[in-house]
C-alpha cells in the first residue's frame, strides 16, 4: 500500500499517523520547507527596507565651499553666504526697485552665488570647446561633481564601466538657454545647443559620459527635486534595478527673470537673510550650488570595505493634494510623509534627535512645519531631550531644486563631527509657534550633539513648491 493510499484509509486525508515509519522524515522535511519560506520572506523584507549607505560626496556651496570640508566650516562657523547679486548675473541696477508692483522690477538685491560658474576643463569630459560653449553650466557643474563624488568614494571608474549604476538628478531651472536663445539669434541654434539646454539631458549626459547602463532620471519637482532624487536612487537600489547610484541637484541663477517672478509672489525676503522660525521671517533669499552623493546598499558596501559615511534608514514621498492654494503648505501631508518615513525606517518618532528642517522662513509655513514635526516627532519624547531643529538655508539660501541635497549632506556632516551648527538670523522666535507647548529646540550655536540613543538619527525635509514632499531617516555609520 503506497503512502497516499495508507493516508485516505486510515487517517484524514492529507494527515500521517506519527507511528508512521516517514513520519519523522515528512515532518523534517516539511520544517524545512517552513524554514527555507521564512528566510525568503525574511530576505524580501530585507532587501525592501535594507538600510542604504553613503560613500561619497561632491558639492559646490557658495563661499567657496566646494568641498565636504570647506561645507562643514561654513557651517560650523555660522557663516551667512547671501552677498548682492555680482555683475556678472546681471545689472542689479537695472532691475531693483523697492516697490513690489513695479513691473519688470525685483525688490531684493540679494542672493547666495557660486564663483566661477563659467569655468570648465572641456578636454578633461572629452568635451569640444564649440560644445562646452553650447553646455549649460548646470550640466558642467555635475560632471565635475559627480566626478569628485566618485573620487570620493573610492570608486574605480574603469570598473563602473558599463555597471547598472544609476543617475537621479534634481534640476528646476534653465536659465542659460534664455541667454542663447532669443529672436536675434534664432539663425545660431545648432545641435550643441539644443541638446546642452535641455534640462531633460543633464542625467542622461552624466550616465553617457561614464557608460553607466542603470536607470537615468530626471527629476523636476521644484524645491524637493533633489532629495526626491535621493528617494527614487534608494528605492532603484533596493529593488535592484541599480547596484550603485549617483543622485543629486544643481541650481544656478543666470538670469532675472525668475527673481523677478518670486518676487511678483511675494515669496523672497527683502533683505539679505532667509529668517526661518523668526517672527521677521518674509520669504527666503535664492541660492545657487549643488551636490552628488553616491549611494550603495548598506551590505554591499560594508562587503567591498567601502568608506560609509552615513546610512538613508528610509524615506518616503507625497503630495500635498487639494490645499488653500497652489503653493499651499499641507501640514497633514507633511505628517503622513514623515510617518511614512519613520515606518519605511524602521524607527520610532522619539529616536530622532535632530531635523534639518525644509524651513523656508515664512510667517505661515514655518508654524504649519513645526507643528507637523511636533505632531509626529513629539511623542513619547522627554522635555529635557527636546527635537532639535535647524534649516542650511539661513546660510546659503534657498537652493531650489538642490535644497534637498544641500540638506542632507548638511546632516551627513553633523552626524561625522557629532555637531549641529548655529541656526542663523533667529532673534526673535515666530509668536505663531507654541514653543513653550513643543518639545522642540533651535540651537543658535554650535552645539554637541549628545544622545542616549544607541546612534544618532536625523530627519530631513524638503517640501517643493509643486506641493511634492520628501523626507528622509539618515542615521551615523557606528560599524
Amino acid at each position: 500500500m503506497n503512502l497516499q493510499t495508507q493516508a485516505k484509509t486510515s487517517l484524514p486525508q492529507g494527515k500521517i499517523a506519527p507511528d508512521h515509519p516517514d513520519y519523522k522524515a515528512l515532518l523534517q522535511s516539511a520544517f524545512l520547507e517552513l524554514r527555507k519560506t521564512r528566510i525568503e520572506r525574511d530576505t524580501l523584507k530585507y532587501q525592501q527596507t535594507e538600510p542604504i549607505a553613503i560613500i561619497g560626496i561632491g558639492c559646490r556651496f557658495p563661499k567657496g565651499a566646494e568641498s565636504p570640508e570647506t561645507y562643514w566650516q561654513l557651517l560650523r562657523d555660522g557663516v551667512n553666504a547671501v552677498e548682492e547679486v555680482p555683475a556678472q548675473r546681471w545689472d542689479i541696477e537695472s532691475y531693483y526697485d523697492p516697490d513690489p508692483s513695479a513691473p519688470g522690477k525685483m525688490y531684493t538685491r540679494y542672493g547666495s552665488f557660486l564663483q566661477d560658474v563659467d569655468c570648465f576643463d572641456a578636454n578633461f569630459f572629452g568635451i569640444s570647446q564649440r560644445e562646452a560653449a553650447e553646455l549649460d553650466p548646470q550640466q558642467r557643474l555635475l560632471l565635475e561633481m559627480s566626478w569628485e563624488a566618485l573620487e570620493n568614494a573610492g570608486q574605480p571608474f574603469k570598473k563602473l564601466t558599463g555597471s547598472r549604476t544609476g543617475v537621479f538628478i534634481g534640476l528646476t531651472t534653465d536659465d542659460y538657454s534664455h541667454q542663447l536663445i532669443n529672436p536675434q539669434q534664432r539663425f545660431q541654434i545648432n545641435p550643441y545647443r539644443s541638446l546642452g539646454t535641455l534640462r531633460c539631458m543633464a542625467a542622461g549626459r552624466l550616465a553617457y559620459f561614464y557608460n553607466f547602463q542603470g536607470p537615468a532620471i530626471q527629476l523636476d519637482t521644484a524645491c524637493s527635486s533633489s532629495l526626491l532624487s535621493v528617494h527614487l536612487a534608494c528605492q532603484s537600489l533596493r529593488s535592484r534595478e541599480c547596484n550603485l547610484a549617483l543622485a543629486g541637484g544643481i541650481n544656478l541663477m543666470l538670469t532675472p527673470e525668475t527673481t523677478i517672478g518670486l518676487c511678483k509672489m511675494r515669496a523672497l525676503s527683502s533683505d539679505y537673510r532667509c529668517k526661518t522660525f523668526d517672527a521677521q521671517a518674509d520669504g527666503y533669499v535664492r541660492g545657487e550650488g549643488g551636490g552628488v552623493v553616491v549611494l550603495k546598499r548598506l551590505s554591499e558596501a560594508v562587503a567591498d570595505g567601502d568608506r560609509i559615511l552615513a546610512t538613508i534608514r528610509g524615506s518616503a514621498a507625497n503630495h500635498d493634494g487639494l490645499t488653500n492654494g497652489l503653493t499651499a503648505p499641507n501640514g497633514l501631508a507633511q505628517e503622513a510623509v514623515i510617518r511614512q518615513a519613520l515606518q519605511n525606517a524602521g524607527v520610532r518618532p522619539e529616536q530622532i534627535q535632530y531635523v534639518e528642517a525644509h524651513g523656508t522662513g515664512t510667517s505661515l509655513g514655518d508654524p504649519i512645519e513645526v507643528l507637523a514635526l511636533a505632531n509626529v516627532l513629539g511623542k513619547n519624547r522627554e522635555n529635557s531631550h527636546p527635537l532639535a531643529l535647524g534649516s542650511v538655508k539661513t546660510n546659503i539660501g534657498h537652493l531650489e531644486a538642490a535644497a534637498g541635497i544641500a540638506s542632507l549632506i548638511k546632516v551627513v556632516l553633523c552626524l561625522q563631527n557629532q555637531q549641529i551648527p548655529p541656526h542663523l538670523h533667529l532673534q526673535n522666535p515666530n509668536s505663531y509657534i507654541r514653543w513653550k507647548q513643543l518639545p522642540v529646540v533651535v540651537p543658535t550655536q554650535l552645539t554637541p550633539w549628545l544622545t542616549l540613543e544607541e546612534s544618532r538619527l536625523a530627519g530631513i525635509s524638503s517640501f517643493g513648491m509643486s506641493g511634492t514632499n520628501v523626507h528622509l531617516i539618515v542615521e551615523e555609520n557606528n560599524r
